[in-house]
């Protein structure tokens, strides 16, 4: 039994959000301010929590949704109503193998073929209180008038004032759906109350999370770690060797008691005669003692103290170990203790379902902790809730990261993915659903997995991509922004009402290699929906297919170009303008759009040469860059052809460029401080200037 969908309307961010979910681990991925924690928040006021919600865990097209229905002076009429409010539902699939005596009570359909159950939890607001809102928000606004016309400098209250002061109308109300299996959809309108039933959830459904903002601090005074061995004893299970144990616990402090007491009367002497003074009815009524009574539970949660192993001899207080461990070893001990307060105690079976949601496991762990945790976890967490009697349970497990080392670590299939659609909205796809996309191609898709998970998980995190062939442009890409975002600062500098996009080098941009394989890439692309620069090449070719001079060809080896354009011919290649290079997918296919997220930049006409190359491009317009400083140019060789002005751009690209790395890292080593002795070649200055706006 399990929950493999959950569904989640107008909480914070999650307007009309939907995510699937794995049986064991689902890893919930996406960079900040995408929803993550609010996954984590609404299952926990809805499952554990729910006097906790507030008028602003309202999404805010809600809110305004919300203000238009209560300020209408037409009311909705009963039938026409529907209820206004956050929702959740949890879908429930089980199978001939599972424990039914819970679940049978919320069944609404009895089809073998139908193994569903959809939970639904509301904090809504219910047609007849509505009505009563309505009813005293129009007295609320007669009074506010009343005010303003006695003060007219009263500031009158608005309508979200009046909601929050009225949330008492927002009823929480829990019910189980009946489910269609053929159209896989929810029907509302058939249900039952599990209010009114008085049905419990809570033998089908347990919650527990780690939250990111963990107790765990590196300060002398910390023992997190020491305080977590007591809650451990105290939840664990009790095998037959620590049964053992403990009764050797129980007599050994039996004995330290009787030790213990007589040091006290010692100890406590003085008070015990000051007691005695005051005397009472009869002899002795005020004559106390004072014994030792060493409770084997209590013990433990003040005199237990974690230490780390130096060597032999030295073992170190925890504190004095680095943050990360401390926090890898603090989550270790809290999985361990809520999967014991999973189990339940041994006169109650524990949940149908159990859920775990583990938030930013990377908070303080450097990457190769990272890496650790993700590998291990799955292991760890394999055997799920099972008890020495025989009960055993299912564990699900969400973990939400924005870390590239998890990611890159982790089965491409548990992975989900959370993006912004608009400001308000959030949506989740399941990376999976890639292979899906390329079942026509499956080396591509291996390709794809393989290169994302190894080399570039950073992507998934960021706003907008550069997509670039090599090493020349991945060495010179940063010092190029920098360089437009100082020009850009100088050209506006003094303009009145230019407003400034953010400078390319402060957005969340990832700049990923992809060789000549961008083409392979665009699924992928228009899986992350992230505005995206592809700069490549124009590489040209002459009619035995041999590189040439662009002016000299008559056609282009570069696939990419080819996949995304169309097929174009060279000469309409060198035609297009920057509104020609942009493209959004329609129905599978990539079309000219200039609203497209997708911008695909080469080489261009200018100062009347067309490059063929990043290189040549280069060398075209910084001829005076690079000629007085030749020879100290590593990447170079036949220097002296660059005193034939006879030349072009393509010959001295061809004949003189010894490395491209190096010529690349000379640019850099001979620009000055503000990269004002060189130029950009156009095509990519206009490919980053387009990146740059919003």
């Amino acid at each position: 039994m399990e929950i493999f969908k959950i569904q989640i309307n107008n909480y914070r961010l999650l307007k009309d959000f939907s995510i699937d979910l794995e049986d064991e681990l689902s890893l919930v991925i996406g960079k900040n301010n995408t929803g993550k924690t609010s996954l984590l928040l609404v299952l926990d006021k809805f499952l554990n929590h729910p006097e906790k919600f507030t008028f602003d865990d309202f999404n805010i097209e809600f809110k305004q949704e919300l203000k238009l229905i209560i300020e209408s002076n037409e009311n909705i009429n009963e039938v026409d109503y529907r209820q206004y409010g956050i929702k959740l539902r949890l879908f429930i699939k089980y199978d001939e193998h599972d424990d039914l005596s819970n679940l049978s009570r919320v069944m609404m359909d009895l089809n073998p073929d139908n193994n569903v159950v959809v939970l639904g939890f509301e904090y809504a607001l219910h047609y007849a209180d509505y009505e009563r809102i309505r009813k005293d928000f129009n007295d609320f606004q007669a009074k506010e008038i009343q005010k303003k016309v006695i003060n007219n400098g009263y500031q009158v209250k608005s309508t979200y004032q009046f909601i929050k002061q009225h949330l008492k109308y927002f009823k929480l109300r829990k019910y189980s759906f009946e489910y269609d299996i053929s159209s896989k959809q929810v029907i509302e309108f058939k249900y039952i109350d599990l209010e009114t039933e008085k049905i419990s959830i809570k033998e089908i459904i347990n919650f527990k999370f780690i939250s990111a903002r963990r107790d765990v601090t590196n300060k002398d005074i910390d023992k997190t770690l020491s305080g977590q061995t007591s809650r451990i004893y105290e939840k664990s299970e009790t095998s037959e060797d620590q049964s053992k144990a403990i009764e050797e616990f129980k007599d050994t402090l039996g004995d330290t008691d009787i030790d213990l007491s007589r040091i006290y009367s010692t100890l406590f002497e003085d008070i015990v005669e000051k007691v005695k003074i005051f005397g009472g009815i009869k002899e002795s009524e005020s004559e106390i003692e004072i014994i030792s009574t060493l409770q084997h539970r209590e013990l433990l949660k003040g005199n237990t103290t974690v230490v780390y192993r130096h060597d032999e001899d030295n073992k170190l207080p925890e504190f004095y170990n680095g943050l990360g461990y401390m926090n890898l070893i603090s989550m270790i001990f809290e999985i361990e203790i809520l999967v014991q307060e999973f189990k339940g105690d041994n006169d109650k079976k524990p949940s149908d379902i159990n859920l775990l949601f583990i938030e930013e496991p990377e908070a303080h762990t450097h990457p190769q902790m990272q890496y650790v945790f993700i590998k291990n976890i799955k292991n760890l967490l394999k055997d799920g809730i099972k008890r020495q009697d025989g009960e055993n349970r299912k564990l699900q497990y969400i973990i939400s990261t924005h870390s590239a080392h998890i990611v890159a670590d982790s089965n491409f299939d548990d992975i989900k993915y959370l993006k912004k659609e608009d400001t308000n909205n959030v949506i989740a796809k399941n990376l999976k659903d890639l292979k899906r996309q390329y079942d026509t191609d499956s080396p591509q898709y291996q390709f794809l997995k393989q290169y994302l998970t190894i080399s570039r998980a950073e992507i998934f995190f960021a706003d907008k991509a550069i997509l670039i062939e090599g090493d020349t442009e991945r060495i010179l890409l940063p010092t190029i922004m920098r360089k437009i975002d100082i020009e850009e600062k100088r050209r506006i500098e003094g303009i009145v009402e230019v407003e400034q996009c953010l400078p390319l080098l402060s957005q969340n941009i990832s700049i990923i290699e992809v060789g000549a394989y961008s083409q392979i890439f665009e699924k992928f692309i228009d899986f992350l929906g992230i505005k995206t620069l592809v700069i490549t090449d124009l590489d040209a070719i002459d009619e035995n297919g041999v590189k040439c001079e662009v002016a000299n060809g008559n056609d282009y080896s570069n696939s990419a170009l080819s996949y995304f354009f169309n097929s174009p011919t060279l000469d309409e290649l060198k035609s297009y303008n920057l509104r020609n290079k942009l493209f959004k997918k329609i129905n599978g296919i990539w079309i000219n759009n200039h609203e497209g997220k997708l911008c695909i930049v080469y080489q261009v006409n200018e100062n009347e040469y067309n490059a063929r190359s990043f290189e040549d491009a280069f060398i075209h317009i910084n001829r005076d860059f690079i000629r007085p400083q030749k020879e100290n140019f590593q990447g170079l060789k036949n220097r002296v052809l660059f005193e034939n002005g006879n030349l072009c751009a393509y010959v001295l690209a061809d004949e003189c460029i010894k490395k491209k790395t190096h010529f690349a890292l000379d640019i850099l080593f001979h620009s000055n401080g503000e990269f004002s002795n060189w130029q950009i070649p156009q095509y990519i200055k206009e490919g980053l200037l387009w990146l740059k706006a919003d």
